[in-house]
């Protein structure tokens, strides 16, 4: 069935005599192209015009245009639609180029990991560093306590307490350089110790699982099921532990009670470490805050905490809740890798002032609302996609139909945002089988970018 294209402002035949009426459609607009026949550069109709034109249904349309995206043949920018891809025309025998992405930087970030930068609350930051400066004694500027400022182990002491169920006082804290400035500490540790083996997560961070390795440590993957991370089957497998049982990441889950028991009757058994990476606790959204696992048990478990996501990953701000046994040992580690004095003090300063809580409070809401209207948009505009881990955080994964989740991250360059793919995640020996999901995470961008994000997200799902 051929009809002219009026709304290209050329004239134009397209062929829809494919098998289907979608397949039809793409092959015919795809051989357009090929041709020559549309230009780079070529402004095509929305997805709404074309289908009234061609009397068929939106979707199939959108599906198309999604399509041609991912395979490089045409190109969708915020602001000025989906145009013909700026390429070297391809001669009739010539192959599409599929990992093609669109040049220069993202209009959009959905990649996890980030808070909004733009609501950094610069205003009371600057005034509790005056009064922190202000107040603080001249020994202050010295080299100091190599575990860091008393003013702030006393205030996370009080804090981690009362808002995350921590077991601590200021002698068991040591302060590091965010969350790999403390773990890098833990490893050299570990090793000195005889560890060789620190068991991880199935799905995690793999810069995490590289410092590790870089200390001379195996990462053997912990076993993961629809319950979440599963503890060690092998008592022997490893001398430590490294996960994220408030808020599993990437895939959202809470440890399980009944793991929880598990895995601390593992740590005190055999000896072992757990490393409790506490590294978004604060943001809990549908019941309270899951508490933290080391409160079971804070002679075998390892808290670490860091400002990075609920206030900004460049303070280099975090702190490890440690044995009594490991204090002075870590304290040692930390030989010219503590933070700057002045940033100590100004935390120590933005928390006894409440501004901490109060910052944090109005953070959960923003990115509440934010979780709200990107399940909303799925369900209208993408309802076969499943999301999880919503409950908690700054991410959540959406489910993909087998097969997808490469065309999506491609579709998604396309339409100029970046999002990862939970395969860059998933530990390499790792038992569980694949899953194609995205990895979206809701915090970084700012306020004013969050509606075109989660258009150019819904335009690159499948």
């Amino acid at each position: 069935m051929g009809k002219p294209w009026a709304t290209f402002g050329v004239d134009l035949h397209l062929d829809r005599s494919g098998p289907g009426l979608r397949r039809g459609l793409t092959d015919a607009l795809r051989e357009a192209v090929r041709g020559g026949r549309l230009a780079p550069g070529a402004r095509l109709p929305s997805s709404r015009s074309l289908a009234a034109d061609l009397g068929v249904a939106r979707n199939t349309v959108a599906e198309v245009y999604a399509d041609l995206v991912a395979e490089g043949w045409l190109a969708a920018r915020q602001g000025s639609g989906t145009r013909v891809a700026d390429r070297t025309p391809a001669t009739p025998d010539q192959r599409p180029a599929p990992h093609r992405r669109a040049p220069g930087r993202p209009a959009y970030d959905l990649v996890p990991g980030t808070p909004e930068l733009a609501s950094f609350p610069r205003a009371q930051w600057l005034k509790a560093a005056r009064r922190a400066l202000t107040a603080a004694p001249d020994q202050a500027l010295g080299y100091g306590d190599p575990r860091g400022r008393i003013e702030l182990r006393t205030a996370l002491a009080d804090y981690l307490s009362r808002a995350r169920g921590v077991r601590a006082d200021p002698d068991r804290i040591v302060v590091c350089a965010g969350f790999l400035g403390g773990l890098g500490v833990l490893a050299d540790l570990l090793r000195r110790r005889g560890a060789r083996s620190v068991a991880v997560e199935s799905y995690g961070l793999p810069h995490h699982r590289r410092l590790l390795r870089r200390a001379g440590c195996d990462t053997p993957p912990l076993p993961f099921d629809d319950r979440g991370t599963r503890p060690l089957d092998d008592p022997a497998a490893a001398r430590a532990v490294l996960l994220t049982p408030s808020h599993q990441f990437p895939m959202g889950l809470p440890l399980h009670p009944e793991r929880r028991t598990v895995l601390i009757d593992w740590a005190r058994r055999t000896g072992g470490l757990v490393l409790e990476d506490d590294y978004d606790g604060e943001f809990r959204y549908d019941r309270q805050p899951v508490g933290a696992l080391q409160g079971l048990d804070p002679d075998r478990v390892v808290y670490v905490g860091t400002a990075s996501k609920s206030l900004a990953p460049g303070l280099r701000l975090g702190w490890l809740v440690l044995p009594p046994s490991l204090v002075e040992e870590a304290a040692d580690g930390m030989a010219g890798r503590t933070p700057g004095v002045l940033d100590q003090l100004t935390l120590a300063e933005f928390l006894g002032s409440g501004d901490y809580d109060r910052h944090v409070r109005a953070a959960r809401l923003r990115y509440r609302r934010r979780r709200d209207a990107l399940v909303a948009a799925l369900a209208e505009r993408a309802p076969d996609v499943r999301v999880t881990g919503i409950a908690a955080g700054l991410h959540a994964v959406l489910q993909l139909p087998p097969g997808t989740e490469q065309q999506a991250v491609r579709a998604a360059a396309w339409n100029g945002l970046a999002v990862h793919g939970l395969s860059t995640f998933r530990h390499p020996d790792a038992a569980v089988s694949p899953l194609d999901a995205l990895v979206v995470g809701y915090g970084t961008p700012p306020d004013h970018a969050w509606a075109g994000a989660l258009d150019a997200l819904c335009r690159a799902l499948p």
